[in-house]
Order: C-alpha cells, then structure tokens, then sequence
C-alpha cells in the first residue's frame, strides 16, 4: 500500500521549492532525472484499467541522469478507501528491469499481450528522501507537482506523510487527491487548450495557475 499526498504548484515556484527541501538537512538530495512513461490499457475492453471498477493504470517508465539510465514496470490503482483519510492511500507494485530489455519488454507488451498504449507523459524528476520519507518534485510540462510519500517500515505511514506536510508548511486540505492525467485534464478545460495523448514538453500546455 502506497500512502501520499500531492500538490500542485505553478512552474514559476520551481526555485522556491527546491530551496526550502534542500535547506532540510535531514533529507538527501538525489540527481534531478528525465523521466517518460507510457501508460497501457487492457487488451479486453470489458476488463479495461481505466474502468470506475479497476481504476488502474498500467505503466512502463524510463528514467535518465547523467550516470545511469533505469525502466521499471508499475501497477497503480485507487481503492474504495483511498481517500478515506487524509492521505492517499493506493495499491502499488512495481518491478524494476534492465534498460538494456526495454525494447524486449515493449515488443512483448505491443506485440503479444496487445495491450493499448493509452497515454504518456514526460517530466524531470528531483528526489528528496530518507529512511522514512520520499519527496519528489516533479516538472510536468504543465506545472510543478510535489509527491510527499511514506516510507517508514516501522512507524505509522500516515503520520509521517502528515509530519512532513506540517514541516512544509503546506495545507493538508488542499492536497490533489486524483492522478496527473487528471490534473492535465482539468487544466485543459479550464483553459481551453487542445487536450493530447501524449503530454511532453513541445506542445502547447495549459499552466497550473496559483
């Protein structure tokens, strides 16, 4: 079980951000990373991952620094309960592969298990973490998202999501509770801005607006 919360921020409060998480000394500050992943559908519309049933999605993500490059598979889905709380609480699996596989994987996934590819976004990634937290800061080419997630084996996941929301000073109220493509979603019907599957950096974006 994954236990988060998220915010949106405009892409004018990038320096901001990383200042404040970079002065909290009991954090680590990892390499900012490129990051794309592709969401994929269920080849079988009645068993569909983007039904209000399963309400899952799928992922096939890389991820770029100067040093190393990484793909990992990931199974995310909202619950009955996932904000029954306060913190987001979601079903999550993830599975680490080779880069170098990365074109065996998307052959089998294209070509075997017929899944659709549905969507794709891409973004740069900074990690802030220690033994019990994961703060990511996230560019999208819409805006800034920052992730605070649990990852505490041994003290109670929602309390530290929270601690570190305090520590922020953010508002645990005015926390987003859905996922990105919902975000982006939104934010283009509000601003009337042509909606695409696949959302990267050189197309015509609607801005998160504080």
């Amino acid at each position: 079980m994954e236990y988060e919360l998220r915010y949106y921020f405009s892409k004018n409060k990038l320096n901001d951000i990383i200042s404040l998480l970079s002065s909290k000394k009991e954090l680590q500050m990892k390499n900012r990373c490129y990051e794309k992943t592709i969401q994929f559908d269920h080849p079988c519309e009645s068993m569909s991952f983007y039904s209000k049933e399963i309400d899952g999605r799928f992922r096939v993500r890389v991820t770029k620094d100067s040093t190393v490059s990484k793909c990992k598979i990931s199974w995310k889905r909202r619950l009955p309960i996932t904000i029954s709380t306060e913190v987001n609480k979601e079903e999550e699996v993830e599975l680490d592969i080779k880069y170098e596989e990365y074109d065996n994987l998307m052959f089998l996934i294209n070509n075997v298990l017929k899944m659709k590819s549905i969507e794709s976004y891409e973004r740069y990634r900074t990690l802030f973490i220690n033994d019990d937290i994961e703060i990511s800061v996230d560019e999208y080419p819409f805006g800034i998202a920052v992730e605070i997630e649990n990852k505490s084996k041994d003290k109670n996941p929602e309390d530290v999501a929270l601690k570190w929301v305090k520590i922020l000073n953010l508002d645990v109220k005015k926390a987003y509770r859905l996922s990105w493509d919902d975000k982006y979603s939104e934010l283009c019907k509000e601003q009337n801005i042509e909606q695409f599957k696949h959302v990267t950096f050189d197309l015509p974006m609607p801005e998160v607006i504080e």
